[in-house]
């Protein structure tokens, strides 16, 4: 029996704010994945490995130029204490940068299908190149624009990811008919009261009718779609 499906999904996280991911996961959908032994989180702090007693991490680019660089030896001495490389496995390394990969549902799909995985936060200017080159199968980002450091990023990616676990949302339906996971906007949603401020609830939605109901929610995800994001339809 393999790892997942004894212990769930694992994900090692390097960072220098353990701190973030910590409180990060004692919330929401990620805490009742861990309560369910479906997904852990291993956290594994970059300054551990320094060997100076200021622990630092960060280096001046060689060449000049503003900023500071993570050491890769450094980096590369967090990784191999992650919990796969300890055990003698190589998992996939993520490496989180807006030149990476843009995560969309279709990628988060496919990383929920891994046993085991890490995730490791940038900070300051950037990554020792050689690191990346040498340790890195993956780069990952979630959007065309630059934060402060990968730790929100890497929350952005166990959120979406581990949501898609079987057995972690109450109702496993709710994250297969999610936006974008058939490749459209998800249609709007109603819950009592039936009236609100002068505004019911559509008609169909209260017929008990549910072939009319799944198509109305059909045709209002198209729409949805089409007004809100029509850039979906064109690459289908």
């Amino acid at each position: 029996m393999d790892e997942k499906k004894m212990g769930g999904m694992s994900v090692s996280v390097l960072t220098i704010f353990p701190d973030m991911i910590k409180s990060f996961i004692k919330f929401g959908i990620v805490k009742r994945a861990i309560e369910k032994k479906l997904f852990s989180v291993e956290i594994i702090n970059i300054r551990d490995s320094a060997t100076d007693r200021h622990r630092t991490v960060d280096d001046t680019p060689y060449g000049g130029g503003s900023g500071m660089i993570i050491k890769p030896d450094i980096l590369a001495a967090s990784l191999k204490s992650a919990k796969p490389f300890r055990e003698g496995r190589i998992p996939r390394v993520f490496f989180l940068t807006p030149q990476g990969r843009r995560l969309d549902q279709s990628y988060a799909n496919e990383i929920s299908l891994l046993d085991e995985y890490v995730l490791v936060c940038g900070r300051y200017r950037a990554v020792d190149e050689r690191f990346r080159e040498l340790y890195v199968t993956d780069e990952l980002s979630i959007g065309d624009y630059v934060i402060s450091g990968g730790e929100a990023a890497a929350m952005v990616v166990i959120d979406a990811v581990t949501r898609l676990l079987p057995g972690v949302l109450n109702d496993f339906e709710s994250g297969i008919d999610d936006s974008f996971q058939n490749g459209m906007l998800d249609c709007p949603w109603y819950t009592r009261p039936e009236t609100f401020e002068g505004r019911r609830v559509p008609d169909v939605l209260v017929s008990g009718n549910h072939s009319e109901i799944q198509k109305w929610r059909s045709i209002k995800s198209l729409q949805r779609t089409k007004e809100k994001r029509p850039d979906l339809l064109n690459q289908k």
